[in-house]
């Protein structure tokens, strides 16, 4: 029998992907370590089982503990793995900016998790740093694993996915390419892989807000510099000492929108659905692709999995509410654009000389046909106009029934302008919209140009 002992043996050893359509533009080959093929869904669980491990070794933590960390929601998955193995309790700290999937998954495992606010110094009491420090002084046998200065942290990405990508590429990458947030990963990883090639050019991916890009480049932490932003999983308002900037050659920002446009496109485009943070690294990559060749293997590593951001950067009014999206406009926006919202009908047993007279007397070409508040039936200005030219002497009593064409499509008001098309051409000149309170209302040609 083939079985793994339990799920923390599944740890490690991802694959990587080759990109096609959103690095059409760049010459080298770019591969994606894909993270999210880890129990967690996430690279943080490597880095968490090393924490774990080494504070056992340490005897920091001993059984029947409580682990204690500050956590974007990734890192508390992988150790909330590890204690439901291990038979540990679990407290997780996190910011109010983190998306409700996070937040929700680390409670399915098991974990306890303080909210706390986003937008306070490292160092104020609130913050989720802070709070996570206080409560491993307060709880016995608790350890707080302190992702961003316990060098387990890149120690466990020089021990395992540095030497994978440099095996699975035969020692042929040029480029790394992640973002950084506590920086274990892009130092740990780098570190390995400079070792075994020093040209390989380590690259990391930083966000507007965050202090790492000026530090790097100045050696100066300029608290000006600091904002909030919304990319999630990069950048930072602190130095981590896991950040080694020795191994990184040079820093990239990347807008908010950038970030999130792109992990969209990695989903549509490439069959990835991942994480904000992996937009982020792909769209920093395309803003230094001139500085590429042919002959460069490019390897972005990237974080976690798009199912922690089905509310946020894949829910369309989250992103149209941030500006990241432009509105498009819907039958409901040209239903407010109309200057008459008065829906005016036919019965199938009025005449067509009755049907003539309503339309010259309200200026319209076109009438739904209804028999006890149903739609049966649609008449036009043509029909009607064919009709009294071809019956010139007889057309005093004909109903509209006779000459009535098929009911106009019933369309809900949030269908997108876009796909009108579908339901008007030249045979079909209007459309029926229902709104939420059930009403009624058309919608011809005339009115979608005019909203044009």
């Amino acid at each position: 029998m083939e079985y793994y002992e339990n799920i923390l043996h599944t740890i490690g050893n991802t694959p990587l992907v080759k990109l096609h359509k959103v690095v059409k533009d760049i010459p080298a080959t770019v591969l994606m370590k894909v993270e999210t093929f880890n129990p967690g869904h996430s690279i943080k669980d490597r880095m968490a089982m090393k924490m774990l491990q080494d504070a056992e070794a340490r005897g920091d933590i001993k059984p029947g503990g409580t682990i204690i960390e500050c956590t974007s929601g990734n890192t508390g998955m992988g150790l909330a793995l590890a204690a439901a193995v291990k038979g540990y309790k679990c407290i997780f700290t996190t910011t109010d900016k983190q998306s409700k999937e996070k937040i929700d998954l680390l409670r399915a495992v098991g974990g306890e998790v303080i909210v706390c606010p986003t937008n306070v110094e490292a160092d104020d009491p609130r913050s989720y740093y802070s709070v996570a420090r206080r409560l491993s002084t307060e709880i016995p046998n608790s350890y707080w694993c302190n992702q961003y200065d316990n060098l387990s942290n890149r120690t466990a990405h020089y021990e395992s996915t540095g030497p994978e990508i440099w095996k699975q590429t035969d020692g042929k990458i040029t480029h790394m390419v992640v973002g950084v947030g506590t920086g274990g990963t892009i130092s740990g990883t780098g570190r390995y892989l400079k070792e075994q090639n020093p040209d390989v050019k380590i690259w990391g991916i930083d966000t507007y807000g965050s202090v790492f890009k000026k530090y790097h480049e100045t050696g100066e932490f300029d608290e000006k510099e600091i904002y909030p932003y919304i990319t999630e999983g990069i950048g930072e308002d602190i130095i981590p000492e896991n950040v080694d900037f020795k191994v990184i050659d040079r820093f990239e920002k990347v807008t908010d929108k950038d970030g999130a446009l792109m992990a969209r496109r990695l989903a549509r485009e490439e069959g990835l659905l991942l994480g904000y943070s992996a937009g982020s690294a792909v769209a920093g990559l395309l803003q230094l692709k001139d500085e590429l060749t042919p002959e460069d293997v490019v390897v972005v590593v990237i974080h976690d999995h798009g199912s922690r951001y089905v509310g946020k950067i894949y829910n369309d009014e989250w992103m149209r509410e941030r500006g990241f999206l432009e509105r498009e406009l819907c039958v409901r926006d040209l239903l407010n654009m109309k200057h008459d919202d008065r829906f005016i009908t036919l019965s199938e047993t009025d005449t067509v000389q009755a049907a003539f007279k309503m339309m010259k007397d309200h200026d319209i070409s076109q009438l739904p046909v209804m028999r006890e508040g149903e739609m049966v039936g649609s008449i036009t200005e043509t029909a009607v106009l064919s009709y009294l030219l071809e019956n010139p002497m007889n057309h005093a009593e004909q109903t509209v029934a006779a000459i009535m064409g098929a009911p106009f499509p019933l369309v809900e008001e949030d269908l997108p302008f876009s796909q009108l098309s579908k339901y008007v051409d030249r045979t079909i000149p209007a459309v029926i919209a229902k709104d939420k309170a059930g009403t009624l209302h058309i919608l011809t040609q005339y009115d979608i140009i005019r909203a044009v």
